[in-house]
């Protein structure tokens, strides 16, 4: 795709995103599409000092996108980065676009002298597992747990 470009996402490619976020939380279990809170969360992302979003724009259209966050590792003792959000649209898949995101993602973190990034996939997802695999991501032995907090309650 000779006219596609990887950049940092801008308030005005909210709405594309934001629609990006609805087809990434369609194909996944643990979560349900909500334009508001997609959109809440992707503002909270574009104005925030420790995150940054990436946008594949084809032809004047952003066609997929990933995020990226800052978090401490006690376990390396220093700063790591968590992938998420990597989406792209279905018929922009096997382009590159994906690849294209990642190792912009890449990119940015070893500037940013992270030193590992981490990222959650469906695990019956075998078409992303594998993405990850061709991309160099390493399955570790480690299981993703959460917990659903009812922030109207006091807990102290």
């Amino acid at each position: 795709m000779e006219h596609m470009i990887i950049r940092p996402a801008r308030y005005e490619d909210l709405e594309a995103m934001s629609g990006l976020l609805q087809e990434l939380f369609t194909m996944e279990k643990d979560f349900s599409p909500d334009p508001v809170k997609q959109r809440s969360g992707l503002k909270q992302l574009l104005t925030s000092p420790t995150a940054i979003i990436f946008a594949a724009e084809y032809d004047g259209e952003i066609v997929g996108m990933c995020t990226v966050q800052k978090v401490i590792s006690t376990a390396e003792g220093g700063m790591s980065g968590l992938l998420e959000d990597l989406i792209v649209t279905p018929r922009c898949r096997d382009c590159g676009i994906g690849q294209s995101l990642i190792l912009f993602a890449e990119k940015w973190a070893i500037k940013q002298d992270l030193v590992r990034l981490q990222l959650l996939a469906e695990a019956d997802n075998t078409a992303a597992l594998r993405f990850y695999d061709r991309a160099g991501w390493q399955k570790t032995g480690l299981i993703c747990r959460r917990k659903m907090l009812n922030t109207n309650s006091q807990l102290y």
